[in-house]
């Protein structure tokens, strides 16, 4: 070990005795890799936007600089396959959506969260060039009625995907499992537009930012969007996270924290002022897409991506009501069990 990083460690050392710097990440974007080293094992379900800050932590040397690693995070494809590798042992981290979190937890007492990606419903539902029904300025009630009786595209079963359009039938009276037809898809966006394109379906209801994909590539129509404020009770709500277990809260302790903080620190970056720099993250997160859809997207990230990992309790409760009200959970999920004391936010 150099002098230099001799020097650095009695310094932090100094710094944590003094309770001068925050192991949590819930705000502090600074970096204390020296109290963290270890590695985790994570896993995503898709590449959403959710997953844009873990992607910009991961190019600008972030974790690594925190003293925390893991191997390429594994696409699962949809909540379940999150849930069962959580489960399983296979990843010590799951990024997925609240839907999925709730959902285990009715079933498995020790699931904790980690971190609060997007603090908007970002999934969207996309009509194809051929959709006939209600137009885009009708209201969400006709707009969702003409969505009776269409091939759907969705991720997968028990997914976020899958809960909108469970949702946005329930409240006009109607059964999506029944009055129309939920197709899985899976979560690679490629073969989600093209199954829009060539009428394998008539709509998909798809993450961010496959509507901006669509319109792009006038694939598509934005038809209903909870974050530009068509659905009331779904703009601010906690949406696309992280999470772990108990168990694996307690052991990796260290590493978790260190996650956390270059989280905080990627956000930091994608809400600040270098818009530059960030397109150009976002261009190689997402390749192919056009410079049109990249501008898109940028004033969408800096609004839905919070600068921190907490968890705000009306967004939380927001997420409880929908998750209800779709009839997707029976139990009320208990903010203070899930959302450990660092991460709350009244």
């Amino acid at each position: 070990m150099t002098r230099v990083e001799m020097n650095r460690r009695q310094l932090v050392k100094g710094l944590l005795a003094t309770g001068a710097v925050a192991l949590a990440g819930t705000g502090c974007g600074g970096s204390a890799g020296a109290t963290a080293v270890g590695k985790l094992s994570v896993g995503q379900v898709s590449q959403s936007i959710a997953f844009f800050p873990l992607f910009v932590a991961t190019k600008k040397g972030y974790f690594k600089d925190e003293g925390v690693t893991f191997d390429e995070p594994p696409i699962l494809g949809n909540g379940s396959k999150v849930a069962a590798a959580l489960k399983s042992g296979s990843i010590q981290v799951g990024g997925g959506v609240m839907t999925d979190v709730f959902k285990l937890s009715e079933i498995e007492d020790d699931i904790r969260l980690v971190a609060d990606l997007v603090d908007k419903y970002y999934i969207d539902i996309i009509t194809g060039k051929k959709f006939k029904g209600a137009a885009v300025s009708a209201s969400l009630e006709e707009r969702t009625k003409s969505l009776k009786g269409k091939k759907i595209g969705i991720t997968g079963p028990g997914s976020g995907t899958e809960a909108l359009v469970i949702y946005l039938f329930a409240k006009v009276g109607l059964d999506a499992k029944k009055d129309a037809e939920l197709v899985n898809l899976g979560s690679e966006p490629t073969a989600a537009l093209g199954a829009l394109k060539n009428g394998q379906v008539d709509a998909l209801s798809f993450a961010q930012p496959l509507a901006q994909q669509a319109e792009g590539a006038g694939t598509g129509t934005l038809y209903i969007s909870p974050c530009r404020g068509d659905i009331p009770g779904l703009v601010d709500v906690s949406h696309g996270v992280f999470f772990t277990t108990r168990s694996v809260q307690k052991k990796k302790a260290k590493e978790l924290a260190a996650f956390q903080r270059a989280l905080v620190r990627a956000k930091t970056d994608i809400r600040g002022n270098d818009t530059a720099e960030v397109k150009k993250l976002l261009s190689e997160y997402r390749s192919g897409m056009p410079d049109a859809t990249l501008e898109a997207l940028l004033p969408l990230l800096r609004s839905e991506i919070p600068a921190t990992n907490a968890f705000k309790r009306s967004s939380f409760d927001a997420a409880v009501t929908f998750h209800k009200s779709a009839g997707l959970i029976t139990k009320t999920p208990d903010y203070d069990t899930l959302v450990p004391s660092n991460l709350r936010e009244t």
